[in-house]
């Protein structure tokens, strides 16, 4: 199971990117646990993950993923249960999907 997740992770990295730039941990303290919802009504929060890291620069909504932990703006961590996260999200297609869906202590501080 953390194989598939690290693949699904890797799999997301490549393929999209995140606000500022995230960089996600396999393991130690990440300053964000994250459970990827399956329905949009379960998240707090729509990702787009960006190709370039200016598009999501200053945007919590928007993720470009980083290789490096060093040029990561945060760093996030997959976690399998949706009772261990800070911060549940769901991956969205498009950039105008992308925001808040709810009121969270974290808004504003994924820059």
């Amino acid at each position: 199971m953390k194989q598939l997740i690290a693949l699904l992770t890797l799999v997301l990295a490549a393929v999209f990117a995140r606000a500022g730039s995230v960089h996600v941990l396999d393991s130690g303290t990440p300053n964000l646990k994250v459970w990827v919802c399956k329905y949009k009504s379960e998240a707090d929060l729509c990702v787009w993950v960006a190709k370039y890291r200016s598009q999501a620069k200053n945007k919590d909504q928007i993720w470009f993923f980083e290789e490096y932990k060093s040029k990561a703006d945060f760093t996030v961590k997959v976690v399998k249960y949706r009772s261990q996260a800070d911060l549940k999200v769901y991956y969205v297609k498009y950039k105008s999907q992308a925001g808040w869906r709810k009121s969270h202590p974290w808004t504003g501080r994924l820059q």
